[in-house]
């Protein structure tokens, strides 16, 4: 018997301002005394649009918050053995929830402006840009296009800056002047270093200036070699006890009356290297058939139709991906909060005409058209619990 067709009002919405990324900054900077934590001024539904009112944070004045790319609650709890600093964590901690989709661009922008990304507008890892016909790549900004049009909000980290917390990043100096950080995560001071473990010591030292401080860090290496090796390899568990030591160097040197919280931006799926698990779009008739683009990435797809296509494209999808994948049409999606309770009018057509969000351990590829992305093992952006949970652990002072 053929699988049925998923129900999108089925899929697991995230938790968009009661337990989502875009809630967490906006919690810390209110507990903080920034009075306008909450909502930009400007942003549309603020009532429900931007997070922070439904997620309770105790107070501090010197919050460091540690951003590992790729550490899915899900992954820390399956190898707690190779984490024992941030396993002992673990108990009475709760996962959050990352946003639709769980990609490295929607969520670090979510976390850094406080806001889903129907609002921020960062809705993917390609979507089309409305003004070029194009898609637009906005992990890497490519074709480039003005960030503070396609992103017009300040950040959480300029908005405390402005009301005299002082205010730093501490990353990788490749990341300093990036569009990505600019729009998501500018404001303060940017202190870049390359080694990790240097980053871990100026983050406590910068915790330790007179006044509110916020401090943001972030390491990528763990993302990585979950996309190349998969996250069952020696790569990543090697990684996963790095970034154990690294969270706990940072703990040990917290000075008093801090707190530290270590998050992530998504987790993640071993994809199979099998033709049952890897739809590969460029060889498939049905799915490519009115097709005009094909954006998003394996688990999570915006489809941009041909003209008078949409609800043909809509049918195939369904029925060729059946019992796979969540397949909705852009208004079902917006309807139903998949990027949040508020989708602003300007982000709507960057959104496909069908989306896309995969189930189980499979993945919609494109193995000519993107090679090096249908290459990889490990994979993210839908919203299973894999993808979707990442840790919220703290640390206090």
């Amino acid at each position: 018997m053929e699988p049925l067709p998923l129900d999108p009002r089925g899929a697991p919405v995230p938790r968009y301002g009661s337990g989502s990324l875009a809630d967490l900054l906006p919690a810390v900077v209110v507990g903080m005394g920034v009075p306008d934590g909450h909502v930009p001024s400007g942003a549309a539904g603020a009532a429900g649009a931007a997070g922070g009112a439904g997620l309770a944070l105790e107070p501090a004045d010197r919050v460091c918050v540690f951003l590992v790319d790729g550490l899915g609650w899900e992954q820390l709890r399956a190898h707690t053995e190779l984490a024992p600093f941030l396993s002992s964590l673990l108990p009475g901690a709760a996962p959050l929830t990352a946003g639709f989709p769980a990609t490295t661009a929607a969520s670090l922008a979510s976390v850094g402006c406080g806001l889903p990304p129907g609002v921020h507008g960062l809705a993917g890892y390609r979507v089309l840009d409305p003004d070029t016909g194009g898609l637009m790549n906005q992990l890497r900004w490519d074709p480039y296009t003005d960030p503070q049009l396609w992103q017009p909000y300040p950040t959480v980290f300029q908005r405390a800056h402005a009301a005299g917390v002082a205010v730093s990043q501490v990353s990788a100096p490749g990341f300093e002047h990036t569009p990505l950080t600019r729009i998501a995560l500018s404001g303060g001071s940017y202190l870049g270093r390359t080694d990790a473990g240097e980053r871990m010591d100026l983050a406590a030292r910068r915790l330790a200036a007179d006044g509110r401080t916020l401090v943001y860090t972030y390491y990528a290496e763990l993302d990585g070699a979950g996309h190349r090796y998969g996250t069952g390899s020696a790569e990543w568990r090697g990684q996963l006890r790095h970034v154990d030591g690294l969270a706990q160097r940072l703990a040990e040197q917290l000075p008093p009356r801090s707190a530290l919280y270590i998050t992530a931006d998504h987790g993640m799926v071993d994809v199979p290297q099998t033709p049952e698990a890897r739809w590969d779009f460029d060889t498939d008739w049905e799915l490519r058939a009115g097709v005009a683009l094909l954006g998003g990435e394996g688990r999570a797809r915006h489809v941009y139709a041909v003209p008078g296509a949409a609800a043909d494209v809509h049918a195939v999808w369904s029925e060729v991906l059946a019992g796979a994948a969540w397949v909705a049409t852009r208004e079902e999606a917006v309807e139903l909060g998949w990027f949040g309770p508020v989708v602003e009018p300007r982000v709507l057509p960057r959104i496909g005409d069908v989306v896309v969000a995969m189930t189980g351990d499979a993945a919609i590829v494109a193995s000519t058209t993107e090679p090096n992305e249908s290459a990889l093992i490990g994979m993210h952006g839908s919203m299973t619990t894999a993808e979707q949970l990442v840790p919220l652990l703290r640390v206090r002072t």
